[in-house]
């Protein structure tokens, strides 16, 4: 049976993305978060790394990524990130080990709610007690037109939805923002990218409300 294509489809994707303005944009959000809803971690697990824009950023002593690509990982993971080849639903993690995990753009790929689940429950494992989960991803109730503009996106999820099932996984939840951050890097955004122009949206909740299409869900182990 045939499979998707990941490399290629996400070269399509960003033809025309401005690979300097995302990178000012995901070294001011890791920092951003790092300082706010992550509580400082230590050590800190992405277990869908992609382009490695958070990880490699994000000021933690331990850092560790997950990707299904060997290649594709090691040439955008910095050398101080921990790589874990394979599925996340299966590759092997240190139990009660993480003081945070960050879930970006990737619950949406999963093939059902079901694995949704399995996924919560395996970085719920992999935590510490009293450590953080944020997940951030496209709000289909903010998306719906444009939410399977994307050919890996096949799950359903909203702000609530994701609540439900962080607390099935065992978490506490913290706090739920429907609207957080745009959808995508895809144009050329409202506002001209710059680290003050980023920090200045980050710190402008009233801003989330106009460009926020993206919910932030933060939650407690």
């Amino acid at each position: 049976m045939a499979t998707m294509n990941f490399p290629r489809i996400y070269q399509y994707r960003f033809q025309n993305t401005n690979t300097a303005k995302k990178q000012i944009v995901w070294h001011e959000l890791a920092h951003w978060l790092y300082k706010g809803y992550l509580n400082r971690p230590q050590r800190i697990l992405d277990p869908a790394g992609g382009l490695c824009e958070f990880i490699n950023a994000v000021p933690a002593a331990e850092k560790w990524t997950i990707d299904l690509e060997e290649d594709f990982i090691r040439k955008h993971a910095n050398p101080e990130v921990t790589i874990r080849v394979g599925s996340n639903l299966e590759v092997d993690l240190p139990q009660n080990h993480f003081d945070a995990v960050f879930i970006s753009n990737f619950l949406e790929h999963l093939e059902t709610q079901e694995q949704v689940a399995t996924m919560l429950q395996r970085m719920h494992g992999a935590m510490r007690k009293g450590g953080r989960i944020v997940i951030m991803g496209p709000n289909f109730k903010c998306t719906y037109k444009e939410y399977f503009d994307f050919a890996d996106h096949t799950v359903i999820l909203t702000e609530l939805g994701v609540a439900e099932h962080l607390y099935g996984a065992g978490f506490t939840i913290v706090k739920t923002i429907d609207r957080f951050f745009p959808l995508s890097f895809r144009s050329g955004g409202y506002l001209p990218v710059t680290p003050l122009t980023v920090k200045s949206y980050l710190n402008m909740p009233l801003a989330w409300k106009v460009m926020g299409k993206q919910f932030l869900v933060v939650a407690e182990k």
